[in-house]
């Protein structure tokens, strides 16, 4: 509980303290530190599992392949997917492929994910090839990035998070025409993006921002303050990203990257709580670049630690740094 807040360092504490510990508290400890981007402290605490009595189970490999994932350890990520298989005899499911797939992917070995998956002994599902896409996200590969969506959209025809995804790798690649085509898919079909947004806790009570929202009763405020934070990160080295997007006026690019969810959460939270105080946001979606790189630089110039809980890990960002290393 205390790593899915957040406070990882905490969870750890406790998992010390127990004396009797099940399996399902170990993979929990494991998850954590895979999840926080901590897979040195993931591979050690699965290696004293497996100097202990409890074996680990299918469970448990997913998490250490995962935090192998998160952490970039590809090797050793592979090395724990065939020992669950050869020595420790415990068929892989669905979640193992496409964690393998993820693994592989994320570190940019795109070929090797695609043969992977070609050499699955059943058929893949969703997930490997949304690993797959989401990988070739990252290293801007169209054309495995075609042929992953492909198989999505007979899997999950509805889903418009696949659509997006593809249309974002078009434009990155600057295939507007492509990015046309895409949208006119979804608006021929009915289907609609996930609206992303960020929520921040004060005081006991959530706060929801969506990007360049303005329904909070402190949006004036917000996005003072917000356009003052973004010209003294500029001032270090920030440079946002407008790639994805065509036929807007410059300062209009930079004015609608500027007020992503992540920034007014982020900046409701600066000034509502008092100077080095952490601040704790959850996004419903992946961070976008854009928003990571900002991040960095608004805990540098502000001194804070600000934790981030996306869809897939947290990031930890302190002193213009991130715990994720920009591998995420």
């Amino acid at each position: 509980m205390y790593a899915k807040c957040g406070a990882v360092t905490t969870g750890r504490k406790l998992f010390d303290l127990m004396n009797d510990r099940h399996v399902t508290t170990w993979n929990a400890m494991i998850d954590g530190y895979g999840t926080h981007g901590y897979g040195t402290e993931a591979i050690k605490l699965f290696k004293e599992m497996e100097a202990g009595d409890i074996k680990p189970n299918n469970i448990t490999f997913l998490c250490i392949i995962s935090a192998c994932s998160h952490s970039g350890f590809v090797e050793e990520g592979c090395q724990y997917f065939y020992k669950m298989k050869n020595e420790y005899e415990i068929e892989p499911t669905m979640d193992h492929y496409g964690a393998m797939v993820d693994l592989l992917g994320r570190s940019g070995r795109l070929t090797e994910a695609w043969d992977f998956i070609q050499n699955m002994p059943v058929e893949p599902g969703i997930n490997v090839f949304g690993a797959m896409l989401g990988a070739c996200k990252i290293h801007k590969n169209v054309e495995l990035a075609e042929m992953a969506a492909g198989r999505l959209f007979e899997l999950n025809p509805n889903d418009g998070g696949y659509y997006v995804l593809l249309a974002n790798i078009y434009a990155t690649a600057s295939m507007w025409d492509k990015v046309t085509e895409i949208r006119s898919k979804m608006d021929e079909r009915g289907i609609r993006k996930t609206p992303g947004y960020s929520s921040v806790e004060l005081e006991n009570e959530v706060h929801t921002f969506y990007s360049g929202s303005s329904w909070h009763s402190d949006s004036n405020k917000i996005y003072n303050f917000l356009e003052i934070l973004i010209d003294k990160i500029k001032d270090v080295g920030y440079v946002p990203a407008t790639d994805l997007m065509q036929d807007v006026e410059d300062d209009l690019q930079e004015q609608m990257v500027s007020t992503h969810s992540e920034k007014l959460a982020i900046a409701f939270g600066l000034l509502n709580t008092r100077p080095g105080t952490t601040i704790h946001i959850r996004k419903n979606l992946r961070v976008c670049g854009d928003c990571h790189n900002a991040t960095k630089y608004i805990s540098l110039v502000e001194n804070r630690e600000i934790i981030v809980r996306d869809l897939h890990r947290f990031h930890h960002f302190k002193n213009g740094v991130c715990s994720c290393g920009d591998y995420w």
